[in-house]
């Protein structure tokens, strides 16, 4: 589980083509990399990933077919940066909200408003997502916990401050740049439930 606090970006090295998955090679950096092991999850961009390899900050994970379909990780070139979060600790801090990590699909950005030293950014979903955001709700975009301003038929809006424009990649995205989308799990149990009880 992690909290969408992003602790860092790293900056994808290799890119190595395995049948139909791909190996990232991502140079974590001494803070997040140096505290690295084999076998620790790493949410990348809002991905859970597997360190597969290390060799000193550089962590190797393996992205499959269904991971390269729901995100925007089969897009990434050498040198992309891309945000970084480890695993939540058992006596960590929720600072965030709950994010497990599992993309649901990717949207894209529609629109960058600067106001001042604040950004109110729009992004475009599919409507299969955006029934799951809310006004004041929770949504992860790129692994970056964010709270949900305005909601339209398929798009969604969020005010970013300058901490996350600056240590995050939406200081440095543009309109029609692909963002993975993780909605709230909470809104995803409750449809599920009402399904099977008719409402």
């Amino acid at each position: 589980m992690f909290t969408g606090l992003v602790e860092g970006q790293g900056v994808v090295t290799e890119i190595v083509p395995e049948e139909d998955a791909i190996r990232l090679s991502i140079d974590a950096g001494e803070s997040i990399g140096s505290g690295l092991a084999i076998g620790d999850s790493v949410c990348i961009n809002g991905c859970c990933l597997t360190v597969v390899k290390l060799t000193g900050t550089v962590a190797d994970f393996q992205a499959g077919t269904e991971t390269l379909s729901k995100t925007n990780l089969g897009r990434l070139v050498t040198g992309h940066r891309v945000n970084l979060e480890r695993s939540l600790p058992v006596d960590g801090r929720l600072g965030g909200h709950i994010v497990q990590g599992h993309v649901d699909g990717t949207g894209s950005v529609s629109s960058i408003d600067h106001e001042g030293e604040w950004v109110t950014m729009w992004f475009e979903i599919p409507e299969t997502l955006a029934k799951f955001v809310v006004p004041k709700g929770s949504i992860a975009v790129d692994g970056i916990s964010l709270t949900v301003v305005d909601v339209e038929q398929s798009r969604f809006s969020v005010a970013l401050i300058p901490h996350t424009l600056e240590v995050t990649t939406l200081g440095t995205v543009g309109e029609g740049d692909p963002v993975n989308i993780e909605t709230d799990i909470l809104g995803r149990y409750v449809e599920r439930l009402l399904t099977f009880t008719g409402e």
